[in-house]
């Protein structure tokens, strides 16, 4: 998904829709209807009304679909719980990730050709592996026992 393709589902996903997320932004639902539009030259969106919209939603969608687009992986570094059941879960979750990257690349041999948007598939998939694994880092880091200061 490119930025503005995910700034638009952003905007529509958001609780109360659109008209309730221009509310909070203290703009006209019109304007931001606009401003998320793909299509739309007139109300263009800023680099602001993302930052507003990504604080309002919690919705790093339009970061992610950047730093994809640009070959990079991006994960947000938070205090992960740290715990056995913590790690059990980010290590389920590479795994089903895993599998998913499996079935891209399946997918992709099967027919004995591979194609560009194969190949934009199997990236996505291994671009969403790597965040679980970035994170079972931190969430392990937690865990770490420190070393006794004599």
């Amino acid at each position: 998904m490119n930025a503005k393709d995910a700034f638009h589902q952003t905007v529509h996903n958001a609780p109360g829709g659109c008209v309730a997320l221009a509310a909070r932004m203290d703009m006209s639902a019109v304007i931001l209807r606009n401003k998320a539009n793909p299509n739309n030259n007139v109300n263009v969106v800023t680099i602001d009304d993302i930052e507003r919209v990504m604080s309002l939603t919690e919705d790093y969608s339009v970061l992610y679909a950047l730093a994809e687009a640009h070959g990079f992986v991006l994960t947000k570094i938070e205090d992960q719980p740290s715990s056995d059941m913590g790690v059990l879960e980010n290590v389920t979750d590479i795994w089903q990730r895993l599998g998913d990257v499996a079935t891209e690349v399946h997918k992709t041999l099967e027919d004995g050709r591979v194609e560009e948007h194969e190949v934009k598939a199997v990236r996505r998939s291994v671009f969403k592996a790597f965040r679980p694994m970035l994170q079972l880092i931190e969430r392990l880091s937690g865990m770490a026992e420190k070393p006794v200061s004599k």
